[in-house]
C-alpha cells in the first residue's frame, strides 16, 4: 500500500496526515493476505477454495459499504479527509488500483493452480468446452426442465426499457441479429437469473466418467442461450453483476417504530445506486458502454473477470463435499472440565470464574449455562444481548421456553447489525410473541456488547451470574472465530451489568461502573488513561509495556496516545488482524510499536487490552476495538479478568502465543506493506495450531 511521502523521521505534531495509513486502502489489503492462505500450497485444496470465496465475498462488503459511502459523500463534495490526509477523489482512484490488482491475482489463482489442482483431485468445474457428449445432454434437459421455465429474458426496445437488476445477481448481456414475431429487429436482450436458480449445478454420477463434476450457471445461460431466443441468432452472451450501496440510513429519532422504518428501507436496498460493475473479460466495449450507461456508473467502476463473475460460489463445493483429506482435520472442541463434571452450573461459577477460549472450548458451555437457568425455578430473570445470533440458534429457543416457564426475559437486539437486519427483525418478532420483552437499544449507538445476565435466587439473597464474551451468541461462529468468554459470579461485575441494562431497556441516565469500562462513556477515555499511565511510567524510568490484540485500528487520538508512549519508550506490541492505520516503525515516533496481523484458519475476532501498570498488570476482554465507532458510536463492554491465574491463561494464549506466532503472522511496516514470517533458525510456532493441539 504505498504512500505519497515518506514520514518524517521526527515531528511534534502526532496529528500529521504522514503518520497515518489510510483505513479504507488498509481494510483492502487485508484481502491480500485472505488471498495468500488461498494461494499457501501448505493449505488443504478444498479450504483454499474457501479462503477464495471469503475474498470475493469481503471485496462485496467493502463495495457495497465503504466504496458507496465514499462516493457518495464524494459526489455531494462532503467528504471530509481522514486523519491520512489523502482526498476522496484521490482515494478512490488509489483503491480501485488496487482492487484491481486484488481481482486479477483472485481469477489468476483460480485459472491456473486451483482449478487445475481440484481436477487432479477429481473435483472438475467444467466450462462449456469440456462437457462430454453425455453431460452435454444431461445438462440441456436440465436446462429445459429446470432452468427455462422460471426465467424471463428481455427484450430491449422502447416498450421494454433496461430494467431494474438487483443487487449482487447474476445476469448475461445477449446480442442478437434477426426479427420476433412481430417483425421487430433484435439488438439486445437481459436474462437475469432468478435467485431461486442454484448458481453451481452438480452433474450427476451417471453421466460423469469418474469423480466430481460441477458447473456455473453462467455456462449453462450461455451455452443454452440460443433456446430462450427462438428464431434471433445469437452473436455473443456476457455475463455481469452488479453492486450496489447496502448502507442503510433511517432517521432514527425521527420514527416511531425503528423496525417498522429498517423493513422498509430493506425492501429498497437490493435497488439501490449501484457502486461497481463485474464483467466478462470478453465483453465488447459497446455493450459494456451500454451497460455503465444504464447503471449510471464510469468506466472507472467496472471490473473485468477472467472467470465466473460470481466466483464467490466457489464456495459451495467445499460446503458440498465430503472429502476430509482435503480439508483442515476436524476437531471437537471440549468443556471445560469443571464444566463438564458439574451438574449445576451456578455452584461451579458461585465458586470461581470460568474461562472460554472459542473455538478451542465449546460454545456448548454457555448453551447448557443458559438452558439452565430456563428450567431453574430459583432463577427469576434472564437478560441478554443479541447482536448476530444466526438462523438456528438454540439460543433463541431457550429464551423462549425461559418466558414460558415464568422468567422475567429481556433480550436487547440490534436490529442495525449490518447484513442481519431482516434476520434480527424475525428474530425480536418471534420472542416478543413469545412474551419476551425485546428492546431495540439506544437511538443513535448501536448495541455491540456481547453479554448475558441471570438473577436467581439463593436464600435471602438474589444472585448476579454473568457471561461477558468478545464475539457474538452465534454458534456457528464459535466454531470458525476465536473468542474469549467468561463466567462469574462477581458482586462488582455482577452490579455493574445489572445498571448497563437497567441502561439500556429503561433510558436511564449516566451511571458509574466499578469494574467495567462502558462505551460510549467510560472505554475510550480509560483505555487514553491507560496509555497515558504506561507513558509515565516509562518517563520515570519505570519502564512501560502494552500488548493488545484487536480486529482493527483507526481512533486517531489512541493512535496519537500510542506514539507519545513510543516516543516515551513503551514497548507497544499490536496484533491487529484486520486494517490498521498506524504507521509503526518510525524513528523517533513508533519505533517502539510493532504490528502484526495473523491470519490462519480461524478468524482472529478477540479484543484483549494489557498494560504492564508497574508490576501490577491489568488485561481486558472486550467487544470493542480501538476504532472511532466502537470506542463513540457504540454500546460496547471491556471486562476485566480479575482471577490471577486466568489473568494469565488469557495473556498466554491470546498475547504471548499470538507474537511467537511465526508462520501465520504478517508484520507490518512503516510505509503500510505486510510481509509474512517464516521461521528462520527457530521451530516453527502457528498460534492456532498450538491452542489445538492443547486443547482437542
Amino acid at each position: 500500500m504505498p504512500r505519497r511521502s515518506t514520514a518524517p523521521s521526527t515531528t511534534s505534531d502526532l496529528s500529521a496526515p504522514g503518520l497515518y495509513l489510510s483505513r479504507e486502502l488498509a481494510a483492502l489489503e487485508f484481502n491480500f493476505r485472505v488471498l495468500a492462505m488461498a494461494r499457501d500450497a501448505a493449505v488443504p485444496l478444498l479450504e483454499r477454495v474457501r479462503y477464495l470465496s471469503i475474498v470475493a465475498n469481503n471485496l462485496d462488503e467493502f463495495f457495497e459499504v465503504r466504496v458507496a459511502m465514499l462516493k457518495h459523500h464524494h459526489a455531494y463534495g462532503s467528504a471530509a479527509p481522514g486523519p491520512d490526509g489523502i482526498s476522496s477523489g484521490e482515494l478512490l482512484g488509489r483503491i480501485r488500483a488496487r482492487a484491481l490488482d486484488l481481482v486479477a491475482e483472485q481469477y489468476a489463482l483460480w485459472q491456473e493452480q486451483i482449478a487445475p489442482q481440484l481436477d487432479a483431485e477429481g473435483i472438475h468445474v467444467l466450462t462449456r468446452k469440456r462437457w462430454s457428449s453425455r453431460q452435454q445432454r444431461w445438462l440441456r434437459g436440465y436446462f429445459e426442465h429446470e432452468v427455462l421455465p422460471v426465467l424471463s429474458p428481455l427484450g430491449l426496445d422502447p416498450a421494454h426499457p433496461f430494467p431494474r437488476i438487483l443487487n449482487k445477481t447474476l445476469n448475461i448481456a445477449v446480442v442478437l441479429k434477426g426479427r420476433d414475431a412481430f417483425g421487430h429487429e433484435g439488438h439486445m436482450a437481459l436474462v437475469r437469473a432468478p435467485r431461486s436458480l442454484p448458481r453451481i449445478i452438480r452433474v450427476p454420477d451417471e453421466v460423469n466418467d469418474s469423480g466430481e463434476h460441477f458447473v456455473f450457471l453462467a455456462e449453462l445461460l450461455h451455452a443454452f442461450v440460443d433456446l430462450m431466443f427462438p428464431g434471433f441468432k445469437v452473436v455473443g452472451s456476457y455475463q455481469f453483476r452488479v453492486t450496489r450501496n447496502s448502507e442503510l440510513i433511517v432517521e432514527e429519532a425521527e420514527v416511531e417504530n425503528l423496525a417498522l422504518a429498517l423493513s422498509e428501507e430493506l425492501i429498497g436496498r437490493g435497488y439501490a445506486k449501484p457502486v461497481r460493475l463485474e464483467i466478462a473479460n470478453d465483453c465488447p466495449k459497446a455493450i459494456t458502454a451500454m451497460l455503465t450507461r444504464n447503471f449510471q456508473l464510469e468506466e472507472t467502476d467496472v471490473y473485468r473477470c477472467d472467470g465466473p463473475v460470481n466466483i464467490i460460489r466457489a464456495g459451495m463445493i467445499y460446503d458440498w463435499l465430503d472429502r476430509p483429506e482435503l480439508k483442515f482435520p476436524r476437531f471437537n472442541p471440549q468443556l471445560p472440565g469443571a464444566l463438564e463434571s458439574s451438574k449445576n452450573k451456578f455452584d461451579l461459577i458461585s465458586q470461581r470464574d470460568v474461562l472460554l477460549h472459542h473455538p478451542y472450548q465449546s460454545f456448548a458451555a454457555v448453551i447448557d449455562l443458559l438452558r439452565q437457568a430456563s428450567l431453574d425455578p430459583q432463577v427469576l430473570a434472564i437478560k441478554q444481548t443479541l447482536y448476530r445470533a444466526g438462523e438456528d440458534t438454540p439460543l433463541v429457543d431457550l429464551l423462549v421456553e425461559a418466558a414460558r416457564n415464568g422468567k422475567d426475559v429481556t433480550v436487547v437486539i440490534e436490529l442495525r447489525a449490518r447484513f442481519d437486519e431482516e434476520a434480527n427483525i424475525r428474530l425480536a418478532t418471534r420472542l416478543q410473541e413469545a412474551g419476551v420483552q425485546v428492546v431495540y437499544g439506544v437511538v443513535g449507538f448501536k448495541t455491540h456488547a456481547k453479554m448475558m445476565l441471570i438473577v436467581r435466587r439463593e436464600g435471602d439473597l438474589l444472585r448476579r451470574y454473568v457471561h461477558l464474551s468478545t464475539g457474538n451468541y452465534h454458534q456457528v461462529n464459535s466454531r470458525t472465530y476465536t473468542d474469549i468468554g467468561l463466567m462469574t459470579a462477581h458482586p462488582g461485575i455482577g452490579e455493574d451489568l445489572h445498571k448497563v441494562f437497567q441502561q439500556l431497556s429503561g433510558l436511564g441516565p449516566m451511571i458509574e461502573l466499578k469494574q467495567l469500562l462502558h462505551s460510549p462513556f467510560t472505554l475510550y477515555r480509560s483505555v487514553l488513561a491507560k496509555i497515558e499511565r504506561e507513558t509515565a511510567h516509562a518517563r520515570a524510568g519505570r519502564g512501560g509495556r502494552i500488548v493488545a490484540k484487536l480486529n482493527a485500528l483507526n481512533e486517531a487520538h489512541v493512535i496519537e496516545a500510542l506514539y507519545r508512549a513510543s516516543q516515551a519508550g513503551v514497548e507497544i506490541d499490536l496484533i491487529v488482524r484486520g486494517a490498521c492505520t498506524l504507521r509503526p516503525g518510525l524513528p523517533g515516533i513508533s519505533e517502539h510499536i510493532r504490528v502484526r496481523s495473523i491470519v490462519g484458519r480461524f478468524l482472529e475476532h478477540s479484543r484483549v487490552y494489557w498494560f504492564a501498570n508497574d508490576g501490577k498488570p491489568e488485561i481486558y476482554c472486550a467487544s470493542a476495538d480501538w476504532m472511532e465507532r466502537n470506542l463513540m458510536r457504540r454500546i460496547e463492554i471491556a471486562f476485566p479478568i480479575l482471577d490471577p491465574e486466568l489473568a494469565n491463561r488469557v495473556f498466554e494464549e491470546t498475547l504471548a502465543n499470538g507474537l511467537a506466532d511465526n508462520t501465520q503472522a504478517w508484520v507490518l511496516d512503516s510505509d503500510g506493506r505486510y510481509t509474512r514470517l517464516t521461521p528462520a533458525e527457530e521451530p516453527p510456532c502457528n498460534a492456532q495450531q498450538r491452542l489445538l493441539q492443547h486443547y482437542t
